[in-house]
């Protein structure tokens, strides 16, 4: 099986592109800027998917799911909300369709036009807080903690698979709270899981921080993030969580009745993230020969690849293999027994390296006269003979050693791209020479920084929850600053 796939280092993009359809993830479709997601990147979003909704149950959320159209009405409620999107919305003006009447295809209904427009869903915040006013009445009614699992639609110009597109899969949390503290709090919460989940699960190092107001969620007060750092230096959010004060409450008229009788407004959060994760996951952790994939997200965690010549080999090294698929399996390892006889064992070699397979099995005749198996650890390429005595076991081990050598290793990469920068100067040379986050000092303006964005492409990806307070000069304009931002160029 020939990769083919472009060096990282001639081409990231192109890496990036090449692996993604290599390896069955996903492909572009007949609709402009929209994606297929084939069946091995989407089994990847399922584990995403299964450990969220697990992680969200535990806090106490509950699933729900909202109307996929929008009222031009209700975005036009929430001023800065509509801001935020309102250069990304699809518009749904028309409910049916006729013959042409020249009978060469069909066309619009002229006379079949909404009396208001529909808006396909960018975010839901509207139509949920519209629903909201509904369901609370007291604070008997509180917390409202609800999570929506979706599909939403953004017009972007220029898209990039999984990483933006004009339609992708997501969750969004949207919760409302007696009190501004609560509301803060399930914000926090939210974002500490988000960080558990990247780090423990997909081996991502995160950075948690806050967005300063150029960068926050269209309507929020306050929006809550992780970084994440990707191999050719550029940072990628990975998650938010947005304090939205009672804004939407009071553009719905959402109040409730207190334990003392008066009458509030609510406060709300909400957050999410989406299949941009595979984005993540890909550009955090594979190389040059395909996927690589931390065992808790692989869809196959093993694959067992039998080596014969002829049917009497075959029929030994089977019975062996079977059994230790079998073995494995009742372990509850996601483990795939290859047996086809239309592919040699080379190409199956090439074929589970490409999609990043964490474990390989191959056992051939000479392995059944010694008892013993070759295994093949994806993230090192390391090949090593060991005994079938004990392999589940083994098995089991080497995965946990894998997810945290994959972590380790993401870690200690995004450690070595921090970098902090004390003049305009040592700033630019950074991001061009280097990238990576870089800490500096700015101060405090959205004017500059727009200004440092327009110069450099470089935004504010937060400010570190563990940023120490220090006196400081801003990099561009050298008017005092209280302390240091994250900034980086980014996806």
């Amino acid at each position: 099986m020939a990769k083919e796939l472009t060096p990282r280092h001639i081409d990231y993009a192109k890496w990036y592109n090449d692996l993604i359809i290599k390896a069955d993830l996903a492909e572009n479709s007949g609709v402009r800027g929209c994606m297929v997601i084939k069946p091995y990147g989407y089994a990847i979003w399922e584990k995403i998917q299964q450990e969220l909704d697990r992680r969200f149950k535990e806090t106490g959320h509950q699933n729900a799911y909202f109307p996929l159209f929008i009222p031009k009405s209700y975005l036009s409620k929430e001023a800065d909300h509509v801001e935020g999107f309102a250069k990304e919305c699809a518009v749904v003006t028309h409910y049916r369709l006729k013959n042409a009447p020249d009978g060469k295809g069909i066309i619009v209904d002229d006379e079949a036009r909404l009396e208001e427009e529909l808006i396909v869903r960018p975010t839901s915040e509207t139509i949920i807080w519209d629903t909201y006013r509904n369901w609370i009445q007291s604070y008997r009614d509180l917390p409202l903690l609800i999570n929506q699992w979706a599909n939403v639609v953004r017009w972007e110009m220029r898209t990039r698979l999984f990483l933006r597109t004009a339609e992708f899969l997501w969750q969004e949390g949207h919760t409302a709270h007696a009190t501004r503290d609560e509301a803060i709090a399930e914000a926090e919460l939210m974002l500490n899981v988000y960080a558990d989940f990247a780090e423990r699960f997909m081996a991502i190092p995160v950075i948690k921080g806050v967005k300063s107001p150029n960068e926050r969620f269209a309507g929020a007060e306050e929006t809550y993030c992780i970084e994440a750092m990707m191999q050719d230096g550029k940072a990628l959010q990975a998650g938010t969580s947005h304090f939205l004060g009672q804004n939407f409450a009071r553009a719905f008229d959402v109040k409730f009745a207190t334990k003392e009788g008066k009458e509030e407004y609510v406060w709300a959060t909400s957050w999410g993230v989406s299949t941009r994760l595979i984005g993540a996951l890909i550009m955090t952790h594979s190389d040059d020969n395909g996927l690589v994939l931390p065992p808790t997200l692989a869809p196959i965690q093993v694959v067992i690849v039998p080596i014969y010549r002829g049917r009497e080999d075959f029929e030994k090294v089977n019975e062996v293999a079977v059994n230790i698929f079998e073995n494995l399996k009742k372990a509850g390892i996601a483990v795939k027994y290859d047996d086809r006889d239309t592919h040699k064992p080379g190409w199956k070699f090439n074929e589970y390296e490409l999609k990043g397979v964490p474990i390989r099995i191959a056992i051939g005749p000479k392995d059944i006269e010694n008892n013993q198996v070759e295994i093949a650890r994806r993230d090192t390429l390391e090949k090593v003979v060991v005994s079938q005595i004990g392999l589940t076991d083994y098995i089991r081990k080497l995965l946990e050693d894998i997810q945290e050598t994959i972590y380790e290793k993401a870690r200690a990469f995004r450690d070595s791209m921090v970098s902090s920068a004390d003049t305009w100067e040592e700033f630019t040379r950074l991001l061009d020479e280097k990238g990576g986050f870089i800490s500096a000092h700015w101060d405090g303006t959205s004017e500059t920084e727009e200004r440092i964005k327009e110069l450099t492409k470089a935004t504010i990806r937060c400010i570190p929850f563990d940023q120490k307070p220090e006196e400081g000069k801003c990099i561009l304009t050298g008017k005092n600053s209280k302390g240091r931002v994250l900034f980086a160029r980014a996806y």
